[in-house]
């Protein structure tokens, strides 16, 4: 099974991966998922964990959320439980919550054919879904999922994994495939492109054929997409612990320049900026890997850098004060960007903090260098002094300065920081700190 079944169409009955033939056991999954499970079965409903938790335990990771899917209603659910609430417009969802954490449980969703018969509340728009409040069976659920490998049902009644689209086959292949035409599907949610080359990024898998083709051909429908739903996707594509092959599948299908075309026009024209991108996509994955906080206001502060240089550097040829020149360049690059790609204020103000710490850093003494010292965000903009001095040997010294300027203090720190001693001085040495450990 798997290739030779039809992609376009699930088959009427599953293919049923008994307990001893799989590596899913209840072992794996939280309690609080169990709960559920267990009790949308004790009230005579079907209940499945599905998607991406069984599609990791499958191939040997440790799942971050448990999704469940069931026959109930979203309003025999919430009478099922008193911990449950109902959100969602475009498709309703339940929410059982346990203290902090909670269980997704969705209905299963059917095909919703657009002529009105079914009862629904199914909207398509130019050829993408605007709302989803059609149930149906779980065939037509399987149906109604986005790739193959998400559409693994595991039973809690038998502890076997049902599967109606080959994706358990897939999986065994590491083939990225989706249900239905491609084309279309990616058309029905363009952030569906994004989620290939996450998907592919993450689990390291090959991109099957039909899938990749639209990959290069659809990046312009990304722009019918909501800005805000896009800051979001971008936060899973590059801040989860794959960045760097994530980028470089972006690059690659041509959907980099499609989320940030100045920063693509600029990584191609700049060679020393396509390597400082590199090597801070290197840099994030990383601190992921060690567990270390890594925050979107870097991340962005080095994306939109390139594009913002270039419009400081000819303000400031023309007379403009450089505080100035970046303060008006800011604001025309994130005017840019958040068109197609949302910055929350609480992003955007640290990412501009981050920028216009950078020419204060060749004050190495003084008050300016103790004010430095001591502004909130002395530390990222520190770590991407580094960064840039990892491609511009001009700031190689500057960079070595603060890095031997922060093991000092009390007195040490005090005659460091003398304007006396700072003309051609620098602090005593303790060694060079590695780029890599920055902190963001």
């Amino acid at each position: 099974m798997g290739t030779s079944q039809d992609p376009h169409k699930p088959p009427n009955s599953p293919r049923i991966i008994p307990r001893p033939e799989h590596t899913l056991s209840r072992g794996c999954v939280s309690q609080n998922a169990l709960k559920v499970l267990y009790r949308l079965k004790d009230c005579g409903y079907q209940s499945y964990l599905v998607g991406g938790c069984v599609r990791d335990v499958l191939l040997g990771h440790e799942p971050k959320d448990f999704d469940v899917a069931t026959d109930a209603t979203p309003e025999q659910i919430r009478k099922a439980f008193r911990n449950c609430r109902l959100i969602g417009r475009r498709f309703r969802l339940a929410h059982i919550h346990f203290g902090r954490d909670y269980i997704e449980v969705a209905t299963f969703r059917g095909r919703g054919d657009d002529d009105g018969d079914d009862g629904g509340d199914r909207e398509v728009r130019d050829g993408r879904l605007i709302s989803d409040n059609v149930y149906g069976s779980i065939e037509e659920d399987a149906e109604r999922r986005d790739f193959t490998i998400n559409a693994l049902y595991y039973n809690i009644e038998d502890f076997s994994v049902r599967d109606y689209v080959g994706g358990f086959e897939d999986l065994k292949a590491r083939r990225l495939r989706l249900i239905g035409d491609p084309e279309q599907r990616y058309r029905e949610d363009p952030v569906r492109l994004l989620r290939a080359v996450r998907f592919a990024a993450k689990l390291q898998l090959d991109i099957d054929p039909a899938t990749e083709k639209p990959l290069t051909e659809l990046g312009a429908s990304l722009d019918q997409v909501p800005p805000a739903r896009l800051f979001d996707e971008v936060l899973k594509l590059f801040l989860t612990g794959h960045a760097q092959r994530t980028t470089r599948l972006l690059q690659h299908y041509g959907l980099f320049e499609a989320l940030f075309p100045d920063s693509a026009r600029c990584a191609r024209e700049q060679p020393g900026y396509a390597r400082m991108l590199q090597r801070a996509m290197e840099n994030t994955d990383e601190r992921v890997a060690q567990n270390k906080p890594v925050t979107p206001a870097f991340l962005f502060a080095v994306l939109l850098w390139a594009p913002l240089q270039t419009r400081v550097e000819p303000a400031v040829a023309d007379g403009m004060p450089l505080h100035d020149a970046i303060h008006s360049a800011a604001e025309e690059v994130i005017s840019r960007q958040v068109e197609q790609i949302a910055v929350p204020r609480r992003f955007s103000v640290p990412m501009r903090d981050i920028w216009h710490l950078q020419p204060r850093f060749k004050h190495k003494v003084g008050k300016k260098a103790r004010k430095l010292l001591e502004h909130p965000r002395f530390r990222a903009g520190y770590d991407f002094l580094l960064l840039r001095a990892e491609q511009d040997e001009s700031l190689a010294e500057l960079g070595q300065y603060w890095t031997e300027l922060q093991e000092l203090s009390g007195k040490a720190l005090k005659d460091a920081l003398a304007p006396q001693s700072g003309k051609g001085g620098r602090p005593r040495r303790r060694g060079k700190q590695k780029s890599g450990e920055t902190g963001q």
